[in-house]
Protein backbone atom coordinates (compact mmCIF):
# COMPACT_ATOMS: atom_id res chain seq x y z
CA UNK A 1 0.00 0.00 0.00
CA UNK A 2 1.47 3.99 -0.94
CA UNK A 3 1.35 6.27 1.04
CA UNK A 4 -0.35 9.04 -0.74
CA UNK A 5 0.88 12.00 -0.06
CA UNK A 6 -0.60 14.10 -2.59
CA UNK A 7 -3.95 14.09 -5.37
CA UNK A 8 -1.13 14.67 -7.24
CA UNK A 9 1.14 11.74 -6.70
CA UNK A 10 -1.54 9.30 -6.30
CA UNK A 11 -3.10 10.07 -9.87
CA UNK A 12 0.75 9.89 -11.46
CA UNK A 13 0.85 6.25 -9.70
CA UNK A 14 -2.14 5.00 -11.09
CA UNK A 15 -1.87 6.42 -14.42
CA UNK A 16 1.80 4.81 -15.00
CA UNK A 17 0.55 1.51 -13.10
CA UNK A 18 -2.25 1.46 -16.05
CA UNK A 19 -0.49 3.11 -19.37
CA UNK A 20 2.01 -0.25 -17.99
CA UNK A 21 -0.36 -2.96 -18.32
CA UNK A 22 -2.50 -0.89 -21.49
CA UNK A 23 0.73 -1.16 -23.47
CA UNK A 24 2.30 -4.40 -22.55
CA UNK A 25 -0.94 -6.16 -24.06
CA UNK A 26 -0.91 -3.88 -26.97
CA UNK A 27 2.94 -5.04 -27.40
CA UNK A 28 1.24 -9.13 -26.92
CA UNK A 29 -1.50 -8.16 -29.05
CA UNK A 30 1.31 -6.58 -32.08
CA UNK A 31 3.42 -9.53 -32.05
CA UNK A 32 0.76 -12.59 -31.73
CA UNK A 33 0.06 -12.92 -35.23
CA UNK A 34 4.01 -14.27 -35.78
CA UNK A 35 3.75 -16.82 -33.08
CA UNK A 36 6.38 -15.40 -30.79
CA UNK A 37 3.65 -15.60 -28.43
CA UNK A 38 3.19 -19.73 -27.59
CA UNK A 39 -0.20 -19.66 -25.40
CA UNK A 40 -4.10 -18.54 -25.72
CA UNK A 41 -3.89 -14.67 -24.55
CA UNK A 42 -6.79 -13.13 -22.53
CA UNK A 43 -5.84 -9.22 -22.82
CA UNK A 44 -7.49 -6.77 -20.33
CA UNK A 45 -7.31 -3.88 -22.59
CA UNK A 46 -10.06 -2.10 -20.70
CA UNK A 47 -10.30 -3.16 -17.83
CA UNK A 48 -6.79 -1.98 -16.23
CA UNK A 49 -8.80 0.23 -13.48
CA UNK A 50 -9.97 -2.79 -11.91
CA UNK A 51 -7.10 -4.36 -10.87
CA UNK A 52 -4.98 -1.27 -10.16
CA UNK A 53 -7.55 0.21 -8.21
CA UNK A 54 -7.72 -2.35 -6.03
CA UNK A 55 -3.95 -3.74 -6.09
CA UNK A 56 -2.80 0.08 -5.40
CA UNK A 57 -4.15 -0.28 -1.86
CA UNK A 58 -2.61 -3.87 -0.88
CA UNK A 59 0.36 -4.59 1.48
CA UNK A 60 3.46 -6.26 0.18
CA UNK A 61 2.50 -9.29 2.33
CA UNK A 62 -1.22 -9.67 0.99
CA UNK A 63 -1.63 -11.96 -1.77
CA UNK A 64 -4.31 -12.42 -4.89
CA UNK A 65 -5.49 -14.83 -6.84
CA UNK A 66 -6.33 -14.29 -10.69
CA UNK A 67 -7.96 -15.65 -14.01
CA UNK A 68 -6.64 -16.67 -17.16
CA UNK A 69 -7.30 -12.76 -18.25
CA UNK A 70 -4.75 -11.95 -15.34
CA UNK A 71 -1.69 -10.16 -16.80
CA UNK A 72 -3.42 -6.82 -15.07
CA UNK A 73 -3.60 -8.23 -11.53
CA UNK A 74 -0.39 -10.06 -12.09
CA UNK A 75 1.27 -6.49 -12.78
CA UNK A 76 -0.92 -4.57 -10.72
CA UNK A 77 0.54 -6.49 -7.48
CA UNK A 78 4.02 -6.88 -8.63
CA UNK A 79 4.49 -9.32 -10.52
CA UNK A 80 7.58 -9.30 -12.85
CA UNK A 81 7.10 -8.06 -16.52
CA UNK A 82 10.62 -9.79 -17.55
CA UNK A 83 9.25 -12.99 -16.62
CA UNK A 84 5.80 -12.39 -17.63
CA UNK A 85 7.03 -12.15 -21.10
CA UNK A 86 9.39 -14.89 -21.17
CA UNK A 87 6.28 -16.99 -20.10
CA UNK A 88 4.38 -15.79 -22.96
CA UNK A 89 7.40 -16.78 -25.65
CA UNK A 90 7.82 -20.10 -23.67
CA UNK A 91 11.03 -19.78 -22.72
CA UNK A 92 12.64 -21.02 -19.38
CA UNK A 93 13.56 -17.59 -17.76
CA UNK A 94 9.22 -17.41 -17.82
CA UNK A 95 7.70 -17.00 -14.31
CA UNK A 96 6.58 -20.88 -15.52
CA UNK A 97 9.33 -21.65 -16.88
CA UNK A 98 8.36 -21.71 -19.95
CA UNK A 99 5.36 -24.17 -19.21
CA UNK A 100 2.61 -22.24 -18.13
CA UNK A 101 1.67 -19.71 -20.40
CA UNK A 102 -0.23 -16.75 -20.23
CA UNK A 103 -3.75 -18.01 -18.27
CA UNK A 104 -1.13 -19.73 -15.37
CA UNK A 105 1.00 -16.64 -13.95
CA UNK A 106 2.27 -16.27 -11.00
CA UNK A 107 5.02 -14.84 -9.06
CA UNK A 108 4.92 -16.11 -5.27
CA UNK A 109 7.55 -13.55 -4.34
CA UNK A 110 5.12 -10.42 -5.14
CA UNK A 111 2.04 -12.30 -4.13
CA UNK A 112 0.71 -13.35 -7.04
CA UNK A 113 -0.79 -16.50 -5.82
CA UNK A 114 -1.44 -18.08 -9.83
CA UNK A 115 -4.60 -18.17 -11.99
CA UNK A 116 -6.16 -20.80 -13.88
CA UNK A 117 -7.66 -21.23 -17.20
CA UNK A 118 -10.94 -22.74 -15.59
CA UNK A 119 -13.81 -20.54 -14.48
CA UNK A 120 -13.83 -20.23 -10.70
CA UNK A 121 -11.15 -22.66 -10.06
CA UNK A 122 -8.76 -20.26 -7.98
CA UNK A 123 -11.85 -19.04 -5.55
CA UNK A 124 -11.52 -22.21 -3.42
CA UNK A 125 -7.82 -21.42 -3.55
CA UNK A 126 -8.09 -18.11 -2.69
CA UNK A 127 -10.57 -19.04 0.20
CA UNK A 128 -8.42 -21.70 1.67
CA UNK A 129 -5.67 -19.15 1.47
CA UNK A 130 -7.40 -16.98 3.68
CA UNK A 131 -8.38 -19.50 6.10
CA UNK A 132 -5.02 -20.47 6.90
CA UNK A 133 -4.03 -16.54 7.75
CA UNK A 134 -7.47 -16.84 10.09
CA UNK A 135 -5.76 -19.86 11.84
CA UNK A 136 -2.00 -18.51 11.76
CA UNK A 137 -3.80 -15.07 12.93
CA UNK A 138 -1.57 -13.25 10.85
CA UNK A 139 -2.78 -10.10 9.60
CA UNK A 140 -2.50 -10.36 6.27
CA UNK A 141 -5.96 -10.18 3.36
CA UNK A 142 -6.57 -12.13 0.25
CA UNK A 143 -7.82 -10.95 -2.85
CA UNK A 144 -9.70 -12.88 -5.22
CA UNK A 145 -10.16 -11.50 -9.08
CA UNK A 146 -12.88 -13.08 -11.14
CA UNK A 147 -15.55 -12.46 -13.77
CA UNK A 148 -19.14 -12.31 -13.61
CA UNK A 149 -19.73 -15.81 -14.98
CA UNK A 150 -17.69 -17.55 -12.25
CA UNK A 151 -20.52 -16.61 -10.16
CA UNK A 152 -22.74 -19.05 -12.30
CA UNK A 153 -20.36 -22.06 -10.58
CA UNK A 154 -21.32 -23.87 -7.77
CA UNK A 155 -17.83 -23.55 -6.60
CA UNK A 156 -18.48 -19.98 -6.34
CA UNK A 157 -21.32 -19.98 -4.27
CA UNK A 158 -19.67 -23.06 -1.90
CA UNK A 159 -16.50 -20.76 -1.81
CA UNK A 160 -18.08 -17.48 -0.59
CA UNK A 161 -20.58 -19.16 1.68
CA UNK A 162 -17.47 -20.39 3.00
CA UNK A 163 -15.72 -17.66 3.40
CA UNK A 164 -18.86 -15.87 4.58
CA UNK A 165 -19.35 -18.28 7.57
CA UNK A 166 -15.68 -18.56 8.89
CA UNK A 167 -15.40 -14.48 8.74
CA UNK A 168 -12.67 -14.69 6.63
CA UNK A 169 -10.00 -11.86 5.73
CA UNK A 170 -10.64 -12.06 2.19
CA UNK A 171 -12.32 -9.37 -0.67
CA UNK A 172 -13.95 -11.21 -3.80
CA UNK A 173 -13.53 -8.91 -6.95
CA UNK A 174 -15.76 -9.20 -9.87
CA UNK A 175 -14.94 -7.82 -12.66
CA UNK A 176 -18.03 -7.77 -14.71
CA UNK A 177 -17.63 -7.11 -18.58
CA UNK A 178 -20.70 -8.57 -19.21
CA UNK A 179 -19.97 -11.49 -21.99
CA UNK A 180 -19.00 -14.44 -21.12
CA UNK A 181 -17.36 -15.48 -23.77
CA UNK A 182 -19.90 -14.14 -26.13
CA UNK A 183 -23.07 -14.92 -23.68
CA UNK A 184 -24.61 -11.85 -22.23
CA UNK A 185 -25.15 -11.39 -18.57
CA UNK A 186 -28.24 -9.38 -19.17
CA UNK A 187 -29.89 -12.16 -20.51
CA UNK A 188 -28.26 -14.88 -18.21
CA UNK A 189 -28.74 -13.70 -14.77
CA UNK A 190 -31.86 -12.71 -13.05
CA UNK A 191 -32.20 -10.98 -9.93
CA UNK A 192 -29.66 -8.54 -8.60
CA UNK A 193 -26.49 -9.84 -10.00
CA UNK A 194 -23.16 -10.91 -8.44
CA UNK A 195 -23.82 -8.40 -5.29
CA UNK A 196 -27.33 -10.02 -4.64
CA UNK A 197 -25.95 -13.10 -4.45
CA UNK A 198 -22.98 -12.60 -2.53
CA UNK A 199 -25.51 -10.50 -0.11
CA UNK A 200 -27.79 -13.63 0.15
CA UNK A 201 -24.77 -15.53 1.44
CA UNK A 202 -24.15 -13.40 4.20
CA UNK A 203 -21.46 -11.34 2.22
CA UNK A 204 -22.00 -7.66 2.14
CA UNK A 205 -21.20 -6.02 -1.24
CA UNK A 206 -20.56 -3.27 -3.31
CA UNK A 207 -21.25 -2.06 -7.34
CA UNK A 208 -18.80 0.77 -8.85
CA UNK A 209 -20.18 1.62 -12.10
CA UNK A 210 -18.34 4.13 -12.80
CA UNK A 211 -15.28 3.42 -15.78
CA UNK A 212 -12.91 5.10 -13.20
CA UNK A 213 -10.24 3.96 -11.39
CA UNK A 214 -10.34 6.28 -8.32
CA UNK A 215 -13.92 4.82 -7.71
CA UNK A 216 -12.52 1.79 -7.95
CA UNK A 217 -10.46 2.84 -5.40
CA UNK A 218 -12.31 4.32 -3.21
CA UNK A 219 -14.74 1.46 -2.80
CA UNK A 220 -12.08 -0.67 -2.80
CA UNK A 221 -10.33 1.12 0.34
CA UNK A 222 -13.90 1.27 2.48
CA UNK A 223 -13.88 -2.98 1.35
CA UNK A 224 -10.69 -3.47 2.10
CA UNK A 225 -11.13 -1.82 5.81
CA UNK A 226 -13.80 -3.65 6.55
CA UNK A 227 -11.82 -7.18 5.93
CA UNK A 228 -8.59 -5.75 7.52
CA UNK A 229 -10.11 -5.11 10.66
CA UNK A 230 -11.59 -8.56 11.01
CA UNK A 231 -15.67 -8.14 9.86
CA UNK A 232 -15.38 -10.89 6.95
CA UNK A 233 -15.27 -10.93 3.19
CA UNK A 234 -16.60 -8.50 1.48
CA UNK A 235 -17.27 -8.55 -2.06
CA UNK A 236 -16.94 -5.76 -5.05
CA UNK A 237 -18.22 -5.65 -8.07
CA UNK A 238 -16.84 -3.48 -11.24
CA UNK A 239 -18.59 -2.66 -14.49
CA UNK A 240 -16.28 -2.58 -17.33
CA UNK A 241 -15.38 -3.60 -20.89
CA UNK A 242 -12.95 -5.37 -22.49
CA UNK A 243 -11.86 -4.01 -25.89
CA UNK A 244 -10.86 -7.15 -27.49
CA UNK A 245 -12.15 -10.34 -28.13
CA UNK A 246 -12.69 -13.48 -25.64
CA UNK A 247 -9.53 -14.87 -26.82
CA UNK A 248 -7.00 -13.33 -29.06
CA UNK A 249 -5.79 -9.51 -29.85
CA UNK A 250 -8.41 -8.80 -32.68
CA UNK A 251 -11.83 -6.67 -31.81
CA UNK A 252 -14.90 -8.83 -32.21
CA UNK A 253 -18.18 -6.46 -33.02
CA UNK A 254 -18.71 -8.18 -36.16
CA UNK A 255 -19.69 -10.84 -34.47
CA UNK A 256 -22.75 -9.70 -33.67
CA UNK A 257 -23.07 -10.56 -29.40
CA UNK A 258 -22.31 -6.96 -28.60
CA UNK A 259 -22.56 -3.79 -31.12
CA UNK A 260 -19.96 -1.05 -32.70
CA UNK A 261 -21.74 1.90 -31.11
CA UNK A 262 -21.55 0.35 -27.50
CA UNK A 263 -18.08 -0.63 -27.62
CA UNK A 264 -17.07 3.39 -28.87
CA UNK A 265 -19.31 4.23 -26.18
CA UNK A 266 -17.05 2.34 -23.40
CA UNK A 267 -13.71 3.58 -25.50
CA UNK A 268 -14.91 7.12 -25.50
CA UNK A 269 -15.00 6.46 -21.49
CA UNK A 270 -11.86 4.92 -21.38
CA UNK A 271 -10.50 5.81 -17.60
CA UNK A 272 -6.81 5.17 -18.71
CA UNK A 273 -7.07 8.30 -21.37
CA UNK A 274 -9.34 10.49 -18.86
CA UNK A 275 -6.32 9.76 -16.16
CA UNK A 276 -3.96 10.89 -18.51
CA UNK A 277 -5.75 13.69 -19.39
CA UNK A 278 -5.66 15.04 -15.80
CA UNK A 279 -1.86 15.15 -15.50
CA UNK A 280 0.33 17.59 -16.61
CA UNK A 281 1.57 17.10 -20.39
CA UNK A 282 5.37 16.79 -19.73
CA UNK A 283 4.30 14.46 -16.49
CA UNK A 284 2.57 12.33 -18.65
CA UNK A 285 5.10 12.14 -21.75
CA UNK A 286 7.50 11.16 -19.14
CA UNK A 287 5.94 8.39 -17.78
CA UNK A 288 5.04 6.83 -21.26
CA UNK A 289 8.87 6.95 -21.84
CA UNK A 290 9.43 5.20 -19.11
CA UNK A 291 7.06 2.55 -19.99
CA UNK A 292 8.08 2.34 -23.55
CA UNK A 293 11.12 1.61 -22.47
CA UNK A 294 10.64 -0.86 -19.57
CA UNK A 295 8.20 -2.64 -22.07
CA UNK A 296 11.53 -2.73 -25.20
CA UNK A 297 13.38 -4.04 -22.36
CA UNK A 298 11.51 -6.91 -21.08
CA UNK A 299 10.63 -7.90 -24.81
CA UNK A 300 14.67 -8.19 -25.87
CA UNK A 301 14.93 -10.12 -22.20
CA UNK A 302 11.91 -12.46 -23.69
CA UNK A 303 13.52 -12.76 -27.38
CA UNK A 304 16.93 -13.40 -25.82
CA UNK A 305 15.79 -16.75 -23.18
CA UNK A 306 16.48 -19.36 -24.31
CA UNK A 307 13.39 -22.32 -24.69
CA UNK A 308 13.56 -25.39 -22.20
CA UNK A 309 16.00 -27.96 -23.18
CA UNK A 310 14.82 -31.50 -23.93
CA UNK A 311 15.97 -32.93 -20.59
CA UNK A 312 13.60 -30.55 -18.85
CA UNK A 313 10.19 -32.16 -20.38
CA UNK A 314 9.27 -34.49 -17.24
CA UNK A 315 10.73 -32.13 -14.75
CA UNK A 316 7.96 -31.07 -12.39
CA UNK A 317 5.79 -34.61 -13.95
CA UNK A 318 4.34 -36.35 -11.20
CA UNK A 319 4.46 -39.96 -12.19
CA UNK A 320 3.15 -42.92 -10.63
Amino acid sequence: MHDDSSDDALRRRLYHAMQRIRCVEEEIARVYPRDEVKSPIHLSIGQEAVSVGVCDLLRPHDVVFGTYRGHAAYLAKGGSLPAMLAELYGRRAGCGGGRAGSMHLGDVGAGVMGSSAVVGTTLPQAVGYALALRMRRERRVVVAFFGEGATEEGVWFESVAFAAQRALPILFVCENNRFAICADVMARMRGAGPCGRAEALGVPARRVEEQDVLAVRAAAAAQLEAVRRGAGPRLLECLTWRWREHVGPADDTHLGYRSAEEAKAWQEADPLARLGDALPTAVRAEIDRQVTREIREAVRFAEDSPFPGPEELLDHVVRG
